[in-house]
């Protein structure tokens, strides 16, 4: 199936459906890596042109990435809810790109809708949109989640405090965490990257993580984040695990190269559920994504990288997690070259997920031979603060010692909520202030001569 469109004096001609997407995709180097970009900003337009104009039901019938060799296809497949697409059945992308924008597109209409949108249709609008409309559409999706705090609420802003240490020192590891919640931050999750696989060594983290929330009733979550199969067998040893975390992508053969498939996710979601530890809901799972993982692995199947990052929240969404991240700089300038190229990504990540449904955070973040910099950063910060986005991330001085990239800082998340008036999670506000962090609306107070918290982590 082929397609075409004329633009001047010129008809351009596209191959079939993931030759339009990708031609039709914002320019980025990982696209160009793969030989999937369009050549020009001209053939960019028309395959645009081109793709406004296709029935959105046109991904109900083609399969991107082949039904009988793949299982994440066959995940989205067998779970579209035909009902819920009803209503946008009739239009084309670029038809429906107008309806997201208008006033009949609400906050409980694009919730219901979410659940009849393949990842590839959320793909395909993102790819029309400009920044203001990623940001106007985004900001009226609302998704909640749970485990002991409540995430995603309108007007509040959650961050994971990255205590991370390249030994995995009990100490450094307890200073970090004191300097976040001085700051406020720890409310989506204390989240720590081991730099060892030891169990022995997770072990040790897990009990220091929760033996802090427990002490103090800290109304949140902690996790290591390390490979599912790791999780099970903490898990089945009696440690104190809140939340499954795992990277995850948008094909069978991608998920393979991470050690996953569909079944083992299953069977460590229903063991955290097991568990039973969260205390105001059981959303227990923490997955993370990226732009250009699946073409790293050589398992993108001709896709542009965008359209398999939004298939990658095909396979989170089925799972009900706590929490989606998109590390969006991480991987590095082979797949988004520069500041301008994250910054588009970024939005363009946090608008797919929120559309499907998902509590989308983003690590708003760049690796260090990367042509971007901190202000690159602030300036798709307080563009997802102002599209609603979940979470951030809150790593000691934005920079991470252990992974060696840069992300943002606590200090970064108290200026987003004072510019823009956000606030922590409820119960998490409530406990700042009870141990007075901060005062009853959410505002950073001085730090007090002696604290229960720092008696206890200076002790470690």
């Amino acid at each position: 199936m082929g397609f075409a469109h004329t633009l001047g004096a010129r008809v351009w001609r596209f191959d079939d459906l993931k030759s339009l997407l990708a031609r039709a995709t914002p320019l980025r180097s990982g696209d160009q890596l793969a030989g999937v970009a369009a050549a020009t900003a001209e053939e960019r337009m028309a395959a645009r042109l081109a793709l406004a104009d296709l029935p959105l039901s046109t991904f109900l019938n083609e399969a991107l990435v082949p039904y009988e060799d793949d299982e994440v296809t066959r995940l989205i497949v067998d779970s579209h809810d035909a009902a819920a697409f009803a209503p946008v059945a009739h239009l084309t992308v670029g038809a429906f790109r107008d309806w997201l924008l208008s006033d009949a597109a609400g906050s409980a209409t694009l919730a219901a809708l979410a659940p009849g949108l393949t990842p590839e249709m959320a793909a395909a609008v993102s790819k029309l949109m400009r920044v203001q409309d990623l940001l106007l559409v985004a900001a009226k999706c609302r998704v909640t989640t749970a485990f002991r705090n409540t995430l995603g609420l309108p007007g509040r802003l959650a961050v994971r405090l990255q205590p991370n240490h390249p030994t995995d020192d009990a100490r450094g590891i307890a200073a970090s965490i004191l300097d976040g919640l001085m700051y406020g931050c720890g409310d989506a999750v204390i989240g720590i990257n081991p730099a060892s696989d030891s169990l022995a060594g997770m072990a040790t983290l897990l009990r220091l993580l929760d033996g802090v929330i427990q002490r103090h009733a800290i109304p949140t979550q902690a996790c290591v984040l390390t490979h599912v199969t790791n999780t099970l067998r903490l898990m089945e040893g009696g440690l104190p695990v809140d939340l499954v975390f795992q990277s995850i992508a948008g094909s069978e053969k991608a998920n393979a190269g991470f050690g996953i498939t569909l079944t083992l996710l299953r069977e460590a979601r229903d063991a955290a559920l097991a568990l039973r530890r969260g205390t105001v809901g059981a959303n227990v799972m923490y997955f993370e994504t990226g732009q250009g993982s699946a073409l790293s692995a050589g398992a993108h199947h001709g896709l542009d990288q965008q359209t398999m990052e939004a298939r990658a929240y095909g396979v989170a969404r089925t799972f009900s997690p706590l929490l989606v991240n998109t590390v969006v700089g991480f991987i590095g300038p082979e797949y988004l070259f520069d500041g301008r190229q994250i910054v588009r990504a970024g939005l363009e990540d946090h608008f797919c997920g929120k559309l499907l449904g998902l509590p989308m955070g983003c690590d708003i973040c760049y690796t260090n031979h990367a042509e971007a910099d901190a202000d690159d950063m602030d300036t798709l910060m307080t563009l997802l603060g102002a599209a609603g986005v979940t979470f951030i991330m809150g790593v000691p001085g934005a920079d991470d010692i252990m992974l060696n990239y840069q992300s943002t800082s606590f200090h970064d998340a108290a200026v987003l909520r004072r510019l823009l008036g956000l606030r922590h999670a409820p119960e998490f506000e409530a406990w700042l202030a009870r141990v007075g962090i901060t005062d009853a609306q959410g505002a950073l107070l001085p730090a007090p001569a002696r604290h229960a918290l720092l008696e206890d982590l200076s002790s470690r």
